[in-house]
């Protein structure tokens, strides 16, 4: 499966979901997670110790929709500027990353 790179925005203070697709390389059909299971995190440097995981989940098993989300809660914590993140998919102890890109959080305005 090819890495798709993709990049978002969060604002502080407020909920933040984001659903990715997955599609098999070979034919473009949609790709099963059946037996995966799924993990995101962001960090300010890719080498950083400190990390914001996401909770992840599968919204559509068979239809290859992953969704990565964080709370009111989690994103009033993080400090306005650019991070890294990727998603890392895992079967029969083989990890394979999906999704990868650069986060950009800004300061809500309206609170």
């Amino acid at each position: 499966m090819a890495v798709y790179t993709t990049n978002l925005t969060i604002y502080t203070g407020t909920d933040f979901d984001q659903v990715f697709v997955l599609a098999n390389d070979s034919d473009n059909s949609d790709f099963d997670l059946t037996g995966y299971t799924g993990i995101a995190k962001m960090k300010k440097h890719p080498g950083s110790l400190t990390a914001t995981t996401f909770t992840t989940s599968f919204r559509d098993i068979t239809g290859g929709e992953v969704k990565i989300s964080l709370s009111q809660h989690q994103t009033s914590q993080i400090k306005a500027g650019r991070y890294y993140y990727d998603i890392i998919l895992s079967k029969a102890g083989e990890n394979t990353r999906v999704v990868e890109g650069d986060i950009i959080v800004k300061k809500s305005v309206t609170r």
